[in-house]
């Protein structure tokens, strides 16, 4: 299913690492940016110091996507994001920039500026005409897993947001269900399977146990047989099975990077890239026979 005209990324040779910009003030992880004064700069520094330390891909987001979180305008997402993409790609031009949005203008905008790819937390879900701006731009999307419903949070003022009373027939077979519907959507829009990835959603609309029980399970997802994303970076299941704030995750974030790994995940969206780079190597040389000197 690898297509190497339109997304040259060998997938199953190793693992890719994505790094997290947030261009926002309220981020769960702490790591907004829009605290700095020169929000355009700071990502720009961002960004240079992920790709040393190993990204493949960088993921711009404007609207924090944590429980709780209030919702972005659409012109607001645009002036957030569109600078900070045009500034890394100017500097960068090789490196893959996806732009996280659900809002069709905020993705066009986002892709004229010199995104490459759009990360849809609702897989064409929130606004099916997304797709339509995907399939115009001939550009990858990533499909994401997301039954978040705002009434379902409960706010920690240690630990932060997570979800409760999520309530699923069949954890794994509901979430294959949504996915399938989700790439439902992209194939009506003339989307093809080589331009399709796949997020099952860890965090978003998932009790902690639901969380824990779906990475153990990952190779369910894996099987529907596109190239997999997770994105279990410093999140709260992590913080409520560790009791640990979100500045304190990145052990338990690599403890499951790890197992994603092991269980088929073929990006790992990731805010420490450093760190995470280096388990990304090591797991790769156990499960794919992928070491640096090779």
């Amino acid at each position: 299913m690898n297509d190497i005209s339109t997304l040259p990324l060998a997938w199953g040779a190793r693992t890719y690492i994505m790094g997290i910009i947030n261009v926002t003030a309220d981020s769960f992880s702490g790591d907004g940016l829009m605290r700095h004064q020169d929000a355009v700069s700071a990502a720009c520094q961002q960004a240079e110091k992920f790709i040393r330390d190993g990204a493949d891909i960088l993921d711009v987001g404007g609207e924090s996507t944590r429980p709780g979180a209030k919702p972005v305008y659409e012109q607001e997402e645009i002036e957030r994001v569109v600078p900070v993409i045009e500034n890394i790609h100017q500097r960068y031009p090789d490196i893959f920039i996806s732009i996280d949005t659900y809002k069709p203008a905020v993705a066009r905008k986002a892709l004229e500026a010199g995104a490459s790819w759009v990360n849809d937390i609702w897989g064409f879900q929130a606004d099916p005409e997304l797709a339509r701006v995907v399939a115009e731009h001939n550009v990858p999307v990533i499909l994401m897993h997301n039954r978040r419903q705002s009434g379902h949070a409960n706010l920690d003022a240690h630990l932060g947001g997570h979800y409760v009373g999520t309530n699923y027939d069949d954890l794994m077979g509901d979430i294959c269900h949504d996915l399938r519907k989700s790439v439902s959507l992209a194939h009506k829009m003339g989307i093809p399977d080589t331009h399709i990835i796949l997020d099952p959603g860890i965090g978003f609309g998932k009790t902690v146990q639901q969380n824990l029980e779906l990475i153990d399970r990952l190779d369910v997802i894996k099987a529907l047989g596109y190239p997999l994303l997770v994105g279990p970076s410093r999140k709260s299941f992590i913080g409520f099975t560790l009791n640990l704030p979100p500045d304190e995750r990145i052990e338990g974030t690599a403890a499951t990077v790890a197992l994603c790994i092991d269980r088929g995940a073929d990006i790992v969206r990731v805010h420490d890239v450093a760190v995470m780079a280096r388990v990304v190597h090591m797991t790769d040389a156990i499960v794919r026979g992928q070491s640096r000197e090779a």
